[in-house]
């Protein structure tokens, strides 16, 4: 083989390398959260529209953030609205995806549960697990659903890989739950 081939070969495998790490890097395990763990832990819940988006750098990662339009706070301080950030986007012509991370048209209404951290950046709870979409089907009592996670999940308690499960329930019925856990932590 010559030198030519074997540095070929040798820039081809490093190559290779690079990418799966980089894949490696952008996807996520993730802890499974229960509605208790997502209530209790989140800073800031609230009932809302997505109004627009933008994305920017912070740091090495890019995320988007998302304008929601505040309808109802259930916990938290919070404004008329809320910038919320979620890793991943296409900024000065560079594209950054993360798994589990999810994406928001504008008009999309959610409930979500948020945490703000010492930097003040906002972000969905366990990415995907704290985004519950509100459907559009007319009702005073409308219907909540959280898609299933894709991502490789571990239990809490024993650390053991679990399947996440889609979860839906009423608009009602969560407004009760997170009264009801609040109520008891305070």
């Amino acid at each position: 083989m010559t030198d030519a081939l074997k540095w070929s070969v040798a820039r081809r495998l490093f190559i290779v390398a690079a990418l799966l790490g980089v894949a490696q890097l952008q996807s996520a395990t993730l802890q499974q959260l229960s509605m208790g763990d997502l209530i209790a832990k989140s800073t800031a819940i609230v009932r809302g529209t997505v109004q627009g988006s933008y994305t920017a750098f912070s740091g090495p990662v890019i995320f988007t953030h998302y304008r929601v339009q505040v309808a109802e706070k259930w916990k938290g301080a919070s404004g008329a609205t809320v910038d919320v950030a979620v890793p991943g986007g296409v900024a000065s012509g560079i594209r950054q995806a993360y798994s589990g991370a999810p994406q928001f048209q504008p008009g999309d209404q959610y409930v979500l549960f948020l945490w703000t951290g010492k930097s003040g950046m906002t972000q969905i709870m366990g990415f995907s697990q704290g985004a519950f979409a509100i459907t559009q089907d007319g009702s005073s009592d409308p219907s909540l659903m959280r898609s299933a996670s894709h991502e490789m999940m571990l239990d809490a308690a024993t650390h053991r890989q679990v399947t996440d499960q889609p979860l839906t329930l009423r608009l009602s019925e969560l407004r009760a739950q997170v009264a009801s856990t609040l109520g008891a932590v305070r």
